[in-house]
């Protein structure tokens, strides 16, 4: 069953009620199952029943409750159903107790009960404290077959036995080669997670939504996620939360600190107490005065004698922070360390390396949002660069906000992490993504990673400030195997390309056949887009597809350096099969300046301006898809020349356009111009399994022949019976290689 036209992302306003989710999204469910308002399997919504113990006023007039949902058959209760807001938590508390009670009154007496909070379903036996069935509704379709086990008409008229025999089937069935459709551009909801959202800053941060999506799309429930660049834990994060594995790697050791103590269950009435407990001791005994800064900072142990990076603005760790901050951050991590246990101990410290994020003298407050809402310099200029006017702020109000944001995320991903299957389910650990010794072969479902880009962020001298204050080792060894371009080691291309070939390698050896790996790339030259292609074509990947999407806010860095940052990404899309196809490069007839140039003209008419995200997106995806991304990675390495020289750029818009006198310049031969276009429009339709109509495929390519002569449908369709042939009545599919007519 799917939810027909159900747009998700209306779970996430708040104005969006129970009452909603019942018209919505559960009725729809019970249709699905065969019930109605009437009949031997009859939905009944007006069933009211007495509390047992609460009564009301002086009269002691007893108390009515009416359940959501009853559903009976044969006029005989078989389970009790109650809708939640989306805000609403529906695996433990009171909103659970209440449906328990319905479940277990005399007038009632169902084995079975159920919540649903529009964004997840929950299905309890009365017997068991554990749920029995649990999952997001967006992968309604992929339970469904679990759901008529358990609450479809026939699975109640079953004898027990044949209802014990049918239960044991675990699985819905998934076809991994079936997933022929690449998700689209998503919309970015960064802020809808408190899972992520402002619990530790990291250089970069996929979008947890996207890569749920992208979970969701290649993988069922059960199924083992790697992320072998895992950076903040987006992935193997978003696997839990959507009942996958997770396995996590990453070189720089901050990366599984933050994500260990993210997801380390703690008692949450216990870490409350903890942290009253640890503020109060600070707040009574914090080094103030001067006298009192020195002799905590001769007791208490902090960093020193470090060396930064060059283009630091100063030279070791001790200066990134004033006295009065390494004293009080020294007592407070001392304070946390003496306390006995050890998940709450380091989950504090997680929220204390947040609270290092605010707490240094490269601390720039936003000049729009206030005081408390700025960033370190290291996650803002990828330098460790002393802020002009600095910053002292409070330490304890500081890292108390870090905890309350911490404390948040801990109690959305508690149902998670609680049940008993958790740490079986997980696997963090230090290392690089060139030797996943620990992963055995052809035993990974799907792996989603976003690996470095070039020279663009030194990730190991970035993090040593929180490295260092967290008693962190980073080994010679593993600055050799980052896979990085410049840093303090000087490493070279070379080195740089040698690495992420080697990563890929063993991704190709750990993931089984018939599995996906979407590689997340953001970077400008298309040299480095080809060597990822390149060497996974030569390892046995087959390209599947990339799809263009945005990460969410432009960053400082972008709006500081427009033209050699992307604020956006492309998501390539692989596949490990027995027998790959290889991307077939094809003679477009024309000299590559002309078609980068119709490529730029064509993105720009499209969107009556285009940034230099989407003209960088359209010539990589038109590089990939006809085969000369080779020849754009060795003559055209940097776009911004060619755009500065031949089109405006409006800073406002941050978008490229035609001078207001300027013609359209490309002449490409009309016939040539078309056999570009539809060529990578039919190959996008082949990968998708789609036979587009001729409908379709002119409305498609008409809006990027903007730029010359406008064709008749009649040329486009002469074109197109040389590259493709007609299927059904009017239905087209791309010719085979050997086939193809390219000789005009």
């Amino acid at each position: 069953m799917k939810l027909e036209d159900f747009d998700l992302t209306v779970l996430d306003d708040p104005e969006y009620l129970e009452d909603s989710v019942r018209e919505d999204i559960i009725t729809p469910i019970l249709k699905s199952l065969g019930y109605k308002p009437s009949g031997r399997y009859k939905i009944i919504r007006s069933k009211s029943v007495t509390h047992p113990f609460v009564k009301s006023g002086s009269t002691e007039k007893k108390i009515r409750n009416v359940p959501d949902y009853l559903i009976s058959i044969d006029n005989k209760y078989a389970v009790v159903l109650d809708a939640k807001a989306p805000n609403e938590e529906i695996l433990t508390g009171d909103n659970r107790d209440q449906v328990y009670f319905y479940s277990i009154h005399p007038e009632i007496r169902t084995n079975y009960y159920a919540l649903c909070n529009g964004k997840e379903f929950v299905l309890f036996e009365i017997q068991k404290n554990e749920p029995i069935l649990h999952f997001h509704i967006s992968e309604l379709e992929k339970h469904w077959t679990k759901i008529e086990e358990f609450l479809s008409p026939l699975a109640f008229e079953l004898q027990q036995d044949k209802r014990k025999k049918l239960s044991k089937k675990t699985d819905v069935d998934f076809d991994y080669m079936s997933v022929d459709i690449l998700p689209p551009e998503l919309p970015v909801r960064k802020q809808a997670a408190r899972r992520h959202f402002g619990v530790h800053g990291y250089f970069t941060k996929q979008v947890w939504n996207v890569v749920q999506e992208y979970i969701k799309n290649f993988t069922k429930p059960g199924d083992i996620v790697l992320d072998p660049f895992g950076g903040s834990g987006i992935t193997i994060t978003e696997a839990l939360m959507t009942d996958r594995k997770g396995i996590h790697i990453d070189l720089n050791p901050l990366s599984p600190f933050i994500v260990e103590n993210l997801l380390k269950p703690v008692d949450i009435g216990d870490f409350k107490k903890a942290f009253n407990k640890l503020k109060h001791k600070f707040e009574k005994n914090k080094p103030e005065s001067e006298n009192e800064i020195q002799i905590a900072l001769k007791r208490y142990p902090y960093p020193t004698g470090l060396e930064l990076m060059k283009n630091a603005d100063v030279n070791q760790i001790d200066d990134l922070f004033s006295d009065r901050q390494k004293a009080q951050l020294a007592y407070l991590k001392y304070l946390i360390k003496k306390i006995k246990d050890d998940a709450i101990s380091s989950s504090l410290m997680l929220a204390f390396s947040s609270t290092l994020t605010k707490i240094n003298r490269t601390y720039h407050p936003s000049s729009s949002r206030g005081i408390n809402a700025g960033d370190c310099a290291a996650f803002r200029y990828y330098r460790y660069r002393i802020a002009k006017k600095e910053v002292e702020l409070d330490v304890m109000y500081t890292y108390e906000i870090k905890f309350k944001r911490l404390l948040a995320a801990k109690k959305e991903i508690k149902p998670k992490i609680s049940d008993e299957k958790f740490q079986d389910w997980i696997n963090i650990y230090k290392g690089s993504a060139t030797n996943l010794s620990k992963i055995e072969d052809e035993s990974i479902d799907y792996i989603y990673t976003d690996p470095p880009y070039g020279n663009k962020i030194p990730y190991l001298d970035l993090s040593i400030m929180w490295n260092a204050w967290l008693d962190l080792e980073v080994t010679e060894n593993d600055y050799e195997l980052e896979a990085i371009e410049g840093g303090e080691h000087n490493k070279s291309e070379d080195d740089y390309s040698t690495l992420l070939k080697e990563s890929i390698e063993e991704m190709y050896r750990v993931l089984k056949f018939n599995r996906w790996m979407s590689f997340v790339f953001a970077h400008k030259d298309p040299k480095f887009w080809h060597l990822i292609v390149d060497t996974a074509e030569n390892i046995g990947f087959e390209y599947a597809g990339a799809v263009q999407q945005n990460n969410g806010q432009t960053s400082f860095k972008k709006r500081q350096n427009p033209f050699s940052v992307l604020s956006g990404q492309l998501i390539i899309n692989f596949k490990k099969v027995k027998t790959p196809q290889a991307i077939q490069k094809i003679k477009l007839g024309s000299d590559i300046f002309e078609l980068v140039i119709e490529t730029i003209e064509s993105t720009i008419a499209r969107y009556e301006g285009a940034t230099l995200e989407q003209i960088n997106d359209e010539l990589i995806m038109r590089g990939l898809e006809l085969g000369f991304l080779d020849i754009l990675s060795s003559e055209y390495k940097d776009l911004t020349p060619i755009l500065t020289k031949n089109f405006l750029y409006d800073k406002e818009e941050e978008k490229f356009h035609l001078s207001k006198e300027q013609k359209f310049q490309t002449n490409i031969d009309v016939n040539l111009r078309i056999k570009y276009y539809l060529l990578a429009y039919l190959k996008r339709c082949e990968r998708n399994k789609i036979n587009p109509t001729t409908d379709e495929i002119i409305l498609h390519i008409m809006p990027l022949l903007k730029n010359g002569i406008t064709p008749e449908n009649q040329t486009i369709l002469n074109v197109l019976k040389r590259l493709a042939d007609q299927v059904d009545e009017d239905n087209w599919k791309l010719k085979s290689t050997g086939q193809l007519d390219m000789n005009f």
